[in-house]
């Protein structure tokens, strides 16, 4: 008859067993569903892509129709984001690719704003209007500049609050 430690050590064992193989097959499957080649591709060209990475979602209306790809630079060094779009989606040739922020210190998320021309993209083809990501960074310099300037500090050092 077996011990009480010889039988906790088996059911410890088989335990750490039946956890590697849920873990492997876990990311077995997870890798390959994040790889899907269906739908098609279009590319879509900014000036700054802050926060955007291979991975990223694309939304269309706040509902998420597609990933970033692919990551590049042109010959003029802008961004260029390779987008796959769900199969199903239909969209104008004035569509809009906009870069947007989930809260205020979220995830970036490429949003697409429907255009109204008859005329429909193409796989492989790019989004002709883009606007790019506003950095957090930048636009509270831009307010602190704002408010220097308008005080007559701009290119003066702020007063000192000590005597």
């Amino acid at each position: 008859m077996p011990s009480r430690n010889d039988r906790d050590t088996v059911t410890g064992g088989a335990v750490v067993l039946v956890g590697a193989l849920l873990l492997t097959l876990a990311f077995s499957i997870g890798g390959k569903a994040t790889e899907s080649t269906d739908g098609y591709t279009l590319k879509a060209r900014f000036n700054r892509a802050d926060g955007i990475s291979i991975g990223s979602q694309v939304r269309l209306s706040g509902t998420v129709v597609g990933r970033v790809v692919e990551q590049s630079l042109d010959d003029r060094y802008r961004a260029v984001l390779t987008l796959r779009l769900r199969p199903d989606l239909q969209l104008a040739s004035d569509t809009a690719a906009v870069i947007y922020t989930d809260g205020l210190l979220g995830a970036k998320f490429v949003e697409l704003k429907l255009g109204g021309e008859d005329k429909l993209l193409k796989s492989g083809q790019e989004i002709q209007y883009t606007q790019d990501a506003v950095v957090i960074e930048d636009l509270l310099d831009m307010i602190i500049q704002q408010a220097r300037s308008k005080r007559g500090y701009l290119d003066k050092p702020l007063p000192s609050s000590t005597n």
